[in-house]
């Protein structure tokens, strides 16, 4: 969430800045300023109130001391009318605070200087490609196909048990899950991450605290009785730990990582982009965080990103770089970079990672600050990344290794894996 002192110092920049978002900001941003006017206009009132009416009862008090008790009464009886009308103003400035609220929270965060302008994914500027795209045979399989043939996956079993977008894994194919799993974790922990194991279960709170609510509430699934979700990343439960707290700056970086199943209900998502293990609604995923200072946070970023990167080499995937456009950023982003891998067989780059710097626009939700020693505390900022998710992962790597042995896995997971081939 913005901060309203920012708005209203900077009301251009936040209208021109969030039209890199292809968010047309004019109208809410005059409304803020008109309700927060409103809102500083009520407070003024009932501080004007509240200094009388503590002036007046200092005021009986020495009144009655000095024998004074017909003076003492008339001023108290005057009281009473300020008591009234500070509750009458109390209520009236809890509704102005709420009616700034409501419409702060329909702000996107605000985009770095960095981000290029663009509308959809193809205005997404490619900053770094590794690797060589694999040259396979024209009967090459896609991994749906050869997840059938090495019985790894069982889509038509998950329809069963639960509807498109829930795979049954099987065999070597839930070894090569659990194996990623831990190769991930353990590369987090080389890289000083602190291991999370969070609920997969939200409060509204939570869901709030990180930009899912009110923004995706329709793309995550609801338990209503309890009224809680499910998650869609680890981001959510790990970064909002740290909700209502103050953190002395000596303890940042904070890294933490962690391993969750995630939920995503993809509304409106069909067609042969979602055929397999391309688009689900439940896959698991290995997410980093970060609660940084202002100031290193997009150094921090960079570190992120090249600890994805190092993943991605690591699996032999050759993947490429974006850095996305205002159109196709998140609503809490404030600079993502999103990593893709080149599936073979389907011919087509594959996103596996986004890592974000979110800013402030994440604690100002979860009331997140940190200070140091006795100064006033501030915001900090907040980052996370994928690393990895794993259904488009192993598309690629069963895709991009299969031959007439099998399909080869990568050196690296191969001491997780306990094989060499899937054959």
């Amino acid at each position: 969430m913005l901060e309203i002192a920012y708005i209203r110092q900077n009301s251009e920049d936040v209208i021109t800045r969030l039209a890199i978002k292809n968010f047309d900001a004019a109208t809410t941003v005059k409304e803020i300023l008109t309700l927060d006017e409103k809102k500083r206009s009520v407070q003024t009132k009932l501080d004007d109130v509240l200094a009388q009416l503590n002036k007046a009862s200092k005021e009986i008090g020495d009144l009655y001391k000095a024998g004074k008790k017909q003076e003492a009464d008339d001023l108290k009886g005057k009281t009473t009318a300020w008591k009234e009308e500070i509750t009458k103003l109390e209520a009236e400035l809890k509704n102005a605070e709420q009616a700034v609220q409501d419409k702060l929270v329909v702000l996107p965060n605000l985009p770095n200087s960095a981000v290029p302008k663009g509308k959809t994914p193809e205005d997404n500027a490619v900053v770094f490609t590794h690797g060589d795209i694999p040259q396979l045979p024209e009967s090459a399989l896609p991994h749906w196909e050869l997840a059938k043939k090495y019985d790894l996956i069982d889509f038509e079993l998950g329809v069963k048990i639960s509807g498109a977008g829930f795979p049954v894994y099987k065999g070597k194919g839930a070894k090569l899950q659990r194996a990623l799993i831990n190769f991930f974790l353990d590369k987090a922990a080389e890289a000083g991450y602190i291991e999370i194991e969070p609920p997969i279960l939200i409060n509204k709170d939570s869901g709030f605290g990180t930009g899912q609510l009110p923004d995706k509430e329709g793309q995550m699934y609801h338990v209503t009785l309890d009224d809680l979700y499910l998650i869609p990343t680890a981001e959510v439960p790990i970064t909002n730990i740290y909700r209502d707290s103050i953190v002395e700056e000596d303890a940042l970086p904070i890294k933490n990582c962690g391993y969750t199943p995630c939920f995503r209900r993809e509304a409106g998502s069909y067609g042969k982009d979602v055929r397999g293990l391309n688009r689900l609604h439940q896959f698991d995923k290995v997410e980093i965080v970060q609660i940084q200072h202002p100031d290193k946070s997009y150094q921090t970023l960079e570190e992120m990103r090249e600890h994805v990167a190092g993943l991605l080499k690591t699996l032999e995937l050759p993947f490429r770089t974006l850095k996305l456009c205002g159109g196709d950023m998140s609503f809490a982003s404030a600079l993502t970079y999103d990593m893709e891998v080149f599936s073979a067989a389907q011919k087509r780059w594959l996103e596996v990672s986004s890592v974000s710097n979110f800013e402030s626009f994440q604690s100002n939700r979860m009331k997140l600050r940190i200070k140091k020693g006795k100064d006033k505390p501030r915001l900090a900022h907040t980052l996370n990344g994928s690393a990895l998710a794993l259904p488009r992962i192993v598309a690629s790597l069963l895709e991009n290794n299969q031959s007439d042995k099998g399909i080869r896995m990568p050196k690296a997971i191969v001491p997780y894996t306990g094989f060499e081939y899937i054959n």
